[in-house]
């Protein structure tokens, strides 16, 4: 039995609204679907909901789109696949999805700037967990206890003058 919920945003209240929706499929309850859920999510009446990411010097805006929409992740205007080469890094972008198991059910895309690609990967996983969270508030506390909704404000320091690096010395010379 899989259960169906719209999520409604009332542009009036801004409160969201569940309304279930029970559907019996026996024939295809298999392993793989118990990993996926089959819940679709109406924003209501926007097309997407917007969020921001950030981490190092990169910046990327979310535009995350329901459920109706077939899932797929858009980066600059490349597939995800294709602009991170790096298996990890397309893990990092899947991760706010993947945790609530929602990786089928929203369509992202994703303007990012600055940055190399693990701080742009780390800076769209943030986006889109808050997103996800503008949807629907219960799943903040899974979010939470990942550390998706956390901005990691570490950055480089910067060098000064009379000095290497930031806070590396010339090497000291006794003669």
């Amino acid at each position: 039995m899989a259960d169906q919920h719209n999520i409604v945003i009332d542009d009036k209240d801004d409160q969201l609204s569940m309304v279930d929706n029970v559907e019996i499929d026996s024939e295809e309850a298999t392993a793989n679907e118990a990993l996926i859920s089959t819940e679709t999510f109406k924003i209501g009446d926007k097309k997407y909901i917007e969020s921001v990411g950030r981490r190092k010097r990169a910046s990327a805006r979310i535009r995350l789109y329901d459920g109706s929409s077939p899932f797929d992740i858009t980066i600059n205007g490349q597939k995800y696949k294709d602009y991170f080469k790096n298996i990890e890094l397309i893990k990092i972008v899947e991760t706010p999805l993947s945790k609530l198991k929602l990786i089928s059910n929203f369509k992202v895309k994703c303007l990012v700037r600055g940055g190399g690609y693990r701080g742009q990967a780390e800076a769209i996983s943030l986006g889109i967990a808050r997103a996800l969270v503008k949807i629907n508030n219960q799943w903040r506390s899974t979010l939470k206890k990942a550390n998706l909704l956390t901005r990691d404000s570490r950055e480089v320091e910067r060098k000064k003058y009379g000095k290497r690096k930031a806070r590396k010395r010339e090497q000291w010379q006794k003669r």
